[in-house]
């Protein structure tokens, strides 16, 4: 029965996303212009009402490593980027639908030390097929939080133990009529915290919308539908998957070498307010009183989704980025210093066989999160010979049409 239930989840989730998929893709006629646009921002308000589910948020799920960033680019867009035309294979595992054919051949890599020494890896990679005219690609995250001491209650030690979550990510993404992409990626989690282990199936379906003239990007993901396939405790129901539904737009100006980003978050639920009746704390990025017991005002709720960004190039190689989330900061500042929680920067070096990425996080007055990254373009590094020809390996597309 408990194989039943994991399908029926999964399935419940898939189908119930799928249909709220195609809906947004049989609009197409009302998003051919930027007055269009207005009609996708108000439909995803009310797709997300209409897919409101028992889901939680912050801490209560099972797999919330999922969440994490995957690259120092998005971190330094504040942790979220699903509507981002750069050429970054990273941005694939944001939004399945970004993956496209100029992403061909593009290796994605970084190793990093997160909080208390856990080891954080994610690697990506993409690949375009031109005779199914479908764009592939995969990840792989990996966090080791190091070796821990096995001890009974007595203290008496009896070796070691290690903890150790991952995931493998399988995705693909096609184009549809002049501007759309739509995409959708499987992935497999894998949980191990000493004796308790726990795996899970789950899926992400998104779609984009690129206006080359305009330079408006608009993205709407549904992301880790799915079920448990392993429990941490048999005898326990299965925790919530880390389910969330988001939504992004972004604008590059004519004349200014500056793209502006908009995301929002946790669409599928209003409040996602922690409620510690402790905290009276002016969190807010205008130091706005935020009390608990109150609720909070309608403002601080509606900006509690929303994560803020820019991106200037300095020249053809160089780029800066800078972030806010305002539910990051309003959760991990403190009472008597706010520093510079929710705020994120970074920095990106383009040339022309690869790319380096750096990102900087502020989570906690305890100290900034800092990230390195490369992309390698592989086309461009290195040849397969006559291998490499039948399977396009050195080919180069277009990156938006």
């Amino acid at each position: 029965m408990g194989f039943v239930n994991v399908v029926y989840s999964f399935s419940h989730q898939v189908k119930t996303n799928i249909f709220a998929f195609i809906a947004i893709i049989r609009m197409k006629t009302r998003f051919r212009t930027m007055r269009g646009m207005k009609y996708a921002l108000l439909f995803a308000g009310l797709l997300s009402c209409g897919l409101a589910t028992a889901q939680v948020v912050g801490g209560q799920s099972s797999f919330e490593y999922l969440n994490l960033s995957n690259s120092p680019h998005v971190s330094a867009l504040g942790g979220i980027s699903v509507a981002n035309p750069e050429n970054d294979i990273s941005l694939a595992l944001q939004n399945p639908a970004m993956m496209r054919p100029g992403l061909h051949n593009q290796l994605g890599l970084n190793y990093n030390s997160f909080y208390g020494d856990i080891k954080v890896m994610n690697l990506q990679y993409g690949y375009y097929a031109p005779k199914t005219q479908t764009s592939f690609f995969g990840g792989v995250q990996y966090l080791n939080y190091g070796a821990f001491s096995n001890t009974d209650d007595l203290g008496n030690v009896y070796g070691d133990f290690h903890a150790v979550d991952y995931s493998i990510t399988l995705g693909a993404s096609r184009s549809y009529l002049q501007h759309w992409r739509y995409g959708a990626a499987v992935k497999y989690a894998s949980s191990a915290l000493y004796d308790a282990k726990a795996s899970a199936v789950l899926m992400d379906v998104g779609i984009n919308y690129y206006d080359t003239a305009s330079l408006v990007d608009f993205g709407i993901v549904a992301k880790n539908m799915g079920g448990t396939i392993k429990k941490y405790n048999p005898n326990n129901p299965a925790e919530p998957l880390p389910f969330d539904l988001q939504l992004g737009i972004s604008k590059r100006f004519k004349h200014l070498p500056l793209r502006v980003y908009t995301t929002l978050h946790h669409l599928y639920e209003w409040d996602v307010q922690y409620n510690n009746p402790s905290d009276n704390v002016g969190t807010g990025l205008l130091g706005s009183n935020d009390t608990a017991s109150s609720k909070g005002s309608f403002g601080e709720k509606l900006f509690r989704h929303f994560i803020f960004g820019a991106e200037l190039s300095l020249g053809k190689r160089l780029m800066v980025t800078v972030s806010y989330n305002d539910l990051r900061r309003r959760e991990m500042v403190i009472k008597t210093k706010t520093g510079s929680a929710g705020f994120a920067f970074g920095v990106a070096l383009n040339l022309n066989k690869f790319q380096v990425h750096y990102g900087r996080s502020y989570y906690h007055i305890a100290g900034a999160y800092n990230e390195i990254g490369i992309n390698f373009a592989l086309n461009k590094l290195m040849g397969l010979g006559k291998t490499g020809e039948k399977i396009k390996w050195n080919a180069e597309y277009p990156d938006w049409e």
